[in-house]
């Protein structure tokens, strides 16, 4: 088979040129969905194969030179699990989808509510009533059809995180309750799944990343404790759209410095931001 898409990959490729004018072979994304059918494989599997021979999809034009041909392998090859599909979760599948991350796995029980409207941006008025997870699904559909998505079964608890995580390399927290996130974490530590977790409140929020060896949600958070409350601040202080939008993009900058092995990362460290004055702290974990 290998042979086969390798053949058909040179007769389709064409020459084209990057944003700064370098010449590339690239392959157009309707050539590639056809030929994944063909195959029988999925979209992003042929993507790998072409970048592997140097022929760029050119839904990636404008990745090239933010990422290498070697950095877009890596990352179609990857398996992340987002866990929350609603202003943090939403916003970070649709960027992981256009980034190129091969395959999805999406887990939400819950469905969108008229007051989900002002920050969510899978929510539209035609979609009150309807699952998260299926509206977020569909949308990495439009968005690129090679990517293989998942949809996690229900919400996230103690019982099921254990499977939900299974084969994934990394894990994003959007969740929007404090319990939820403990479970996670618990999880992603046990699994050795790096997780990449962010909070909004108003217009604020904090961002960092836990490794297996490193500090928990613990350091945030405090010890887990079955009497805190449900939610955190976001109850007093609501949550605006911007401090929601930038949060995620965020989270998806660290997936994607996580993901590539690049310096830099957020490991032990909290970035706090505060959009009310503009200012952006990073705080030592342990």
């Amino acid at each position: 088979m290998q042979n086969t898409i390798d053949s058909r990959l040179k007769l389709l490729a064409r020459d084209g040129t990057l944003a700064d004018g370098t010449p590339c072979r690239v392959i157009s994304d309707n050539d590639t969905m056809r030929l994944a059918r063909e195959m029988g494989v999925s979209g992003w599997q042929v993507e790998v194969r072409a970048l592997e021979r140097k022929i760029l999809p050119d839904r990636y034009l404008r990745n090239r030179k933010s990422l290498s041909m070697e950095d877009q392998i890596r990352l179609l090859k990857a398996h992340v699990c987002i866990v929350g599909l609603g202003g943090l979760g939403g916003l970070v599948t649709e960027s992981l989808a256009r980034m190129g991350v091969g395959r999805l796995k999406l887990v939400d029980g819950d469905v969108f509510e008229t007051h989900n409207l002002n920050r969510q941006l899978l929510c539209t008025t035609d979609a009150v009533g309807t699952s998260k997870a299926d509206a977020a699904a569909r949308r990495v559909a439009a968005i690129h059809p090679g990517i293989e998505v998942t949809v996690g079964g229900g919400n996230l608890t103690p019982s099921n995180a254990l499977e939900i995580l299974r084969g994934c390399d990394l894990a994003v927290d959007c969740l929007d309750n404090i319990p939820s996130r403990f479970a996670l974490a618990a999880t992603a530590t046990e699994t050795a799944v790096p997780l990449v977790s962010a909070a909004v409140a108003g217009l604020s929020g904090h961002i960092t990343t836990f490794f297996p060896d490193g500090p928990g949600l613990e350091s945030i958070y405090g010890p887990e404790d079955p009497h805190r409350a449900f939610k955190g601040d976001e109850i007093r202080q609501g949550c605006l759209a911007p401090a929601v939008n930038l949060m995620a993009s965020l989270e998806c900058v660290e997936v994607l410095n996580v993901l590539l092995d690049r310096p830099g990362t957020l490991k032990n460290r909290l970035l706090v931001v505060d959009l009310n004055d503009y200012t952006f702290e990073t705080v030592a974990l342990s």
